[in-house]
């Protein structure tokens, strides 16, 4: 099973882990340790990982070795088959007559277009991004989108809730 992970999750689980505050969202925690305890994947698009390196500076390189040294992160490239549905949904876009499907920014939604194809080619079954947009194309795909505020506070016997791993809705 794999799950992905887009900027707006990847940014606060690697900022303090890079400066060492140890300040992490406590369900942000409790998702990654979760997800690790299932043995689940976490997918990095790449064009989520450009998003997180642009603002990161000279933490980049720190980020990247994070990424790289857990078993758990695969970072996916925007390949061909990512590219043939992305491709497809730019053209159903077209034929309803809105390519940005009314969004502002053009570059955006080809961004979070290439993000959603990668989650569908790797199977993922949720998406984790505070991202609207990310939520809005991910519905036609069945991908469910989690938000951080969504994500339940951990149990207090440390037990795994399985509406983490797409087993169910999150937010039952």
């Amino acid at each position: 099973m794999s799950v992905v992970f887009d900027a707006s999750f990847l940014i606060p689980l690697l900022d303090p882990k890079v400066k060492g505050e140890g300040n992490i969202d406590v369900r942000l925690d409790f998702l990654f340790q979760s997800l690790e305890k299932a043995k689940t994947k976490i997918i990095v698009p790449t064009p989520a990982l450009c998003e997180v390196l642009i603002g990161a500076s000279d933490a980049a390189p720190q980020y990247l070795e994070i990424i790289n040294k857990s078993s758990r992160f695969k970072i996916v490239p925007f390949g061909t088959r990512a590219a043939v549905e992305a491709a497809a949904a730019h053209r159903d876009a077209l034929q309803a007559g809105d390519k940005k499907e009314g969004l502002a920014s053009w570059l955006k939604v080809k961004f979070d277009r290439q993000i959603v194809a990668i989650a569908k080619v790797e199977g993922a079954t949720v998406i984790y991004s505070n991202d609207s947009d990310i939520e809005k194309f991910s519905a036609r795909d069945n991908i469910e989108v989690v938000r951080l505020d969504q994500l339940p506070s951990p149990p207090v016997d440390g037990g795994l809730d399985p509406r983490l791993f797409g087993g169910g809705s999150i937010l039952d």
